[in-house]
């Protein structure tokens, strides 16, 4: 991989492909955001690398909520 997931911008990932979420529920919003990760790499939308940098990055963001180990 060209990045770690904590250098990945997932934000400007998400908003690249117009992807906006809020729910007043941050875990919500992490489920959410998965589903969509995988539909875009079902799709074929984007390639197996980016992938998954953006779902690492989405697990680094999910620690930080929990502030505990990854889950």
């Amino acid at each position: 991989m060209s990045q770690r997931g904590s250098d990945f911008d997932l934000k400007a990932f998400l908003r690249r492909w117009g992807l906006l979420f809020y729910t007043g529920d941050r875990e919500g919003d992490f489920f959410l955001i998965e589903d969509e990760i995988r539909e875009l790499r079902q799709l074929g939308l984007i390639e197996t690398e980016e992938y998954l940098e953006a779902i690492s990055a989405l697990a680094a963001e999910k620690k930080k909520l929990s502030g505990g180990p990854l889950q």
